[in-house]
């Protein structure tokens, strides 16, 4: 086995923070210009793939739940029993989802489907109203985590299954089409990943900053500036520093826990303490709501109208969904050996989701219920003063509000960290050559990333370059991703066929396919000069 040093991809990483450096000081001294552009873009790819987008992630969502139905659920990912307990499991690869800014659109963004709904409704209508948490658990629900499914699955089967090295793009892509990982293919999809993660973080770390500070300052009087900011996104990166040198078993697993047990006992005790009656009303109403109205709400396009709804919220949430998919992949992947196919697929699209719908539920009914008795009103402080006092708000007019804010902040900051912990793997996982099942990148690698992905983030924060087009920038970064998903879908297909197709239902679960390594192995090598018969 090579040594880390050697495992290293020194090219890939010395070109990457190149790039990331470079789109960080275009953004800082051309924020204009560089708003302009990714706008520019960003409108013509939804209006002319919009459609296409939408589309494509409801056949995924098909496809994943036939898999966890058909025979081919019952495959097993890897030898051996699984690694962690379920719910361990379950809390990891949500913690590697979803970022703690999720935190803040929890309480706010039905406010936002208020004022400007789809489905052609009035907007600040009582029907807008109703239909601001379904739109929630739609964006947040089973279609956005097949997304997230679809690709662990691929990267999964080829990684324990397949027994292919590389847990990375460009290692999957090897596997599938030829193409050589350290070739210009294979290290411009891996680049590709590392810039587009920087970036969805970079956001997540600003947005849950400014929200922390912000409800810190309610708390304690602390002023809401950038020293407070960057003490926070600093707080935060000591402790997955130090998570991702003591690894995941003591590290990463403990801190997703804390974020799972955190982010159900809040809204649990807000359910509480409550107007329990009108928020269980209100999540039974918006299941059914969205249950009634999941394909009119996949498929809408507003072909009448302009279509800014669907472009704005449907489609960028469907792109930012799947720029996310390979390093969720790769991180589902490394966690999930020894798994069945059905497991996994279960646990991504029911066990997420559900989670999502009670977090959402509970708090946007909450923040609905203090808006419709003149409590609060939520959309005109987002408006006048910002999602992150709206947030403050809203926490702070529950009984106890110090302690329930006090609590709140608490879990977004540990669940920052433990996000931040498992990008941190999956980025050192794409730039070690050769990984094989087994085997973690080098810790000092990990925690590399790790100061990278805090000063970048910190950077960008001084600087005060835009995050609205730090954020087309990283969903434009889902066309190719989106690309790379199909002719992955292709290659499993095909893999799946030829390992599974002629093999009994009854038989799947306890055979392993033969590698095409295991097959050059046991191929016989002949003497120099074998004649065969009829040779002559």
């Amino acid at each position: 086995m090579m040594s880390n040093v050697k495992k290293k991809d020194v090219p890939l990483i010395s070109i990457s923070l190149v790039a990331i450096l470079f789109i960080a000081a275009a953004l800082s001294l051309f924020p204009q210009q560089s708003a302009d552009a990714a706008n520019a873009i960003y409108t013509f790819v939804t209006r002319t793939l919009g459609s296409a987008v939408q589309v494509l992630v409801l056949l995924a969502m098909g496809l994943v739940i036939y898999l966890a139905t058909s025979k081919y659920g019952n495959i097993r990912l890897g030898e051996g029993k699984p690694e962690y307990s379920t719910l361990s499991w379950l809390f990891m690869f949500i913690c590697a989802g979803l970022g703690s800014s999720t935190l803040y659109w929890g309480v706010a963004e039905w406010a936002y489907y208020y004022q400007t709904p789809g489905l052609n409704i009035a907007p600040r209508s009582q029907q807008a109203l109703e239909f601001s948490v379904p739109y929630s658990f739609f964006h947040w629900g089973i279609s956005a985590w097949a997304t997230y499914t679809l690709a662990s699955l691929i990267m999964a089967y080829h990684f324990h299954v397949r027994k292919n090295k590389g847990l990375s793009l460009s290692g999957i892509i090897a596997a599938i089409t030829g193409v050589r990982p350290q070739g210009p293919w294979g290290k411009l999809v891996d680049l590709m990943f590392l810039i587009a993660t920087v970036g969805a973080l970079t956001i997540s770390l600003v947005v849950t900053a400014a929200t922390f500070t912000r409800g810190l300052s309610a708390l304690t009087g602390l002023p809401d500036n950038f020293t407070v900011q960057a003490f926070v996104i600093l707080l935060s990166g000591g402790i997955f520093c130090l998570s991702s040198w003591i690894g995941i078993n003591n590290g990463l697993q403990r801190l997703s826990k804390m974020v799972g047990w955190g982010a159900f006992l809040l809204p649990l005790l807000v359910l509480i303490v409550g107007p329990t009656e009108f928020i269980t009303n209100s999540i039974i109403n918006a299941i059914g709501l969205t249950t009634q109205n999941f394909l009119q709400m996949s498929l809408f396009t507003d072909p009448l109208g302009d279509g800014s709804f669907t472009r704005n919220w449907t489609v960028f949430y469907w792109l930012w969904w799947i720029s996310y998919t390979p390093g969720v992949a790769m991180f589902v992947t490394r966690v999930s050996r020894g798994r069945k196919i059905k497991e996994v697929i279960w646990g991504l699209i029911l066990g997420s989701t559900v989670g999502c719908w009670f977090f959402f539920g509970v708090m946007e009914s909450y923040a609905i219920h203090q808006f419709i008795n003149g409590v609060i009103n939520v959309p005109q402080v987002l408006e006048t003063l910002g999602g992150e006092t709206a947030v403050q708000q809203v926490l702070m007019s529950l009984p106890a509000g110090k302690l329930f804010l006090a609590a709140y902040l608490g879990v977004m900051i540990i669940f920052l960290a433990s996000h931040m912990d498992a990008v941190a793997y999956t980025m050192a996982a794409t730039s070690t050559r050769n990984l094989q099942e087994g085997d973690d990148p080098d810790r000092g690698l990990r925690l590399f990333w790790c100061v990278v992905i805090t000063l970048i983030p910190l950077s960008i924060l001084f600087t005060g370059a835009s995050l609205e087009t730090m954020k087309t920038t990283v969903v434009l970064t889902a066309l190719p991703f989106l690309v790379i998903l199909l002719v992955k879908v292709g290659g499993f297909i095909r893999w799946l066929k030829q390992d599974y197709a002629d093999i009994p239902a009854h038989q799947v679960e306890h055979y392993l396919p033969q590698t095409p390594v295991e097959v050059l192995e046991k191929t016989p090598v002949l003497p120099a000069g074998t004649v065969f018969k009829g040779d002559n």
